[in-house]
């Protein structure tokens, strides 16, 4: 049951990632060129995410997913050196391509070869990750 449910998410997400045009990565890269070509369209995919995020997080205090676990616990709202770090590079990786995770898996079936360029990138970066945010914690002076 839990492997439908998550397969059935998944297919609702991806779908909504299609309709809303955040795979379209010239939709993206209108969306990011605030000085020339603006297209605020991307606001309302945002803005139809965050608000039903909240209210989830509101919601969910002492009740249990459908599927059985926990869910997550709030983010903690510190900014620390990893944060910006890799939020500055989440945004030049998603300026330069036109996509982020989501949207690039959910292109993969018509992306063509770049959309698998893109993946392969993808997974090396998060294999290096770890090894960087080592280097990161060290020139921070926190590990």
């Amino acid at each position: 049951m839990r492997i439908f449910i998550a397969l059935l998410a998944g297919a609702f997400f991806g779908a909504g990632l299609f309709v809303s045009g955040m795979t379209d990565t010239t939709k993206v890269q209108g969306w990011l060129d605030v000085f020339g070509n603006w297209d605020p369209t991307l606001a309302f995919v945002m803005g139809g995410a965050i608000i039903p995020m909240f209210i989830a997080w509101r919601l969910t205090p002492n009740r249990k997913p459908l599927a059985g676990g926990d869910f997550p616990s709030l983010p903690r709202p510190e900014l620390d050196h990893r944060l910006i770090v890799g939020s500055i590079l989440f945004g030049i990786g998603w300026g330069l391509a036109g996509l982020c995770p989501g949207p690039a898996i959910a292109s993969l079936s018509y992306g063509g070869t770049s959309g698998i360029v893109f993946l392969v990138a993808m997974i090396v970066g998060m294999g290096a990750a770890p090894q960087l945010g080592v280097k990161l914690d060290r020139l921070a002076g926190t590990a």
